[in-house]
């Protein structure tokens, strides 16, 4: 019994034995591993986060009726350029019965006032030509007559405002022409000969007619994830670019930040405003879609190596690199860095044009590409 496990024993060991002397002689046929290289080169790095939007006119104009009734003309259309003052659209008024009926009862009411002061007034008129009345009675009995006079007037007015929505003597206060309040480009007519429209007034925003902007003072109007907010504020610069207008960005400033954010989607989302610059003539139409790269910091034309070059010291996490001082052979170099982009990063101190850092993380060709080589 003891001669077969003596001899399990040694079988194990040469089998262990011709094992490692195998592994041994594969190792030894493996290439040895050759770093690659690459120097510092001289680039612009921009740190910027991005967000998505649209343009809008900075102020838009909404022209809202103060009468209600049908639409009779249109006068402009969508891209017409207007100024203040001119002619928007012609409303017809339709008036309700019920309240035309009340004006007009109220005219036959206020004649059959001013016909019974006239016929007092023209008999005290007699008797103060007699001198039977004094003076004051007189007076009194006058201007009774007037405010009888001036009753049945505002009465007749009133009805012809019901009946026809203007009347004399009351300039623009109540009129079927509706003009434009300012100068600008027409965005938008909601409406058609034949709609019917209500009046603006404190109760009710009232129908919008037509709607104004100047084409030349745009906006960008997004928003920002929570995330980035904390990174942004007010008088950053802007490039923003337009889907619909290609190889073109336009600069703007951020002037506006909410102060608080709307949940979208189960984020959070915060607005933000920057106006364009007015010196660009190029037409952008209102409502495009854009984005927005906030420009966080820039660096021109510095020294500036790929990121991936970048290792960081396990105790103090301080960055540094691996610079060649020989076939093969690297020391170590630690680093000042600057604005990073995400991919290039600004170097400050550390290396120097012309030096050769090692590409410590350097991927493994494929299986294809070795046997092809």
């Amino acid at each position: 019994m003891k001669k077969y496990v003596t001899i399990l024993i040694l079988a194990v060991i040469a089998i262990t034995f011709v094992g490692a002397l195998y592994y041994l002689y594969e190792k030894n046929q493996e290439d040895p591993v050759v770093y690659q290289t690459e120097e510092p080169f001289e680039q612009t790095i921009v740190k910027k986060t991005v967000a998505t939007g649209k343009i809008v006119p900075k102020e838009e104009v909404l022209i809202k009726p103060n009468i209600s009734g049908v639409i009779d003309e249109i006068y402009i259309e969508a891209g017409d350029q207007v100024k203040q003052g001119d002619l928007i659209a012609k409303i017809r008024v339709i008036p309700n019965v019920s309240s035309l009926q009340s004006a007009k009862d109220a005219v036959s009411t206020a004649r059959i006032n001013l016909d019974n002061e006239k016929k007092n007034y023209d008999r005290q008129k007699a008797l103060f030509d007699k001198g039977v009345i004094s003076a004051n009675d007189f007076d009194n009995v006058e201007v009774s007559y007037k405010r009888a006079e001036q009753n049945y007037k505002s009465a007749q007015q009133n009805y012809e405002i019901v009946r026809t929505g203007t009347t004399s003597g009351i300039g623009s206060a109540a009129n079927t022409l509706i003009r434009s309040t300012v100068e600008g480009m027409v965005l938008d007519v909601p409406v058609k000969a034949g709609n019917q429209v209500i009046e603006s007034n404190n109760f009710n925003d009232g129908t919008t007619i037509a709607t104004l902007a100047n084409v030349n003072n745009m906006i960008f109007e997004g928003k920002v994830d929570e995330s980035e907010v904390g990174k942004i504020k007010e008088d950053l610069p802007l490039e923003v670019t337009v889907g619909a207008i290609e190889n073109k960005s336009f600069d703007a400033v951020l002037d506006y930040i909410a102060p608080k954010g709307v949940e979208e989607n189960g984020a959070i989302q915060f607005e933000i405003k920057g106006t364009l610059d007015k010196a660009d003539t190029t037409f952008i139409r209102a409502g495009l879609s854009a984005n927005a790269s906030i420009i966080l910091a820039k660096a021109e034309n510095v020294l500036a190596i790929k990121e991936a070059l970048v290792q960081f010291d396990d105790e103090t996490q301080k960055p540094y690199v691996e610079v060649m001082t020989g076939d093969q052979e690297f020391k170590r170099q630690d680093l000042e860095l600057g604005v990073s982009d995400g991919i290039n990063v600004e170097v400050i101190s550390g290396v120097k044009k012309g030096d050769k850092i090692k590409v410590w993380n350097q991927l493994k060709p494929a299986p294809n590409e070795i046997g092809q080589n």
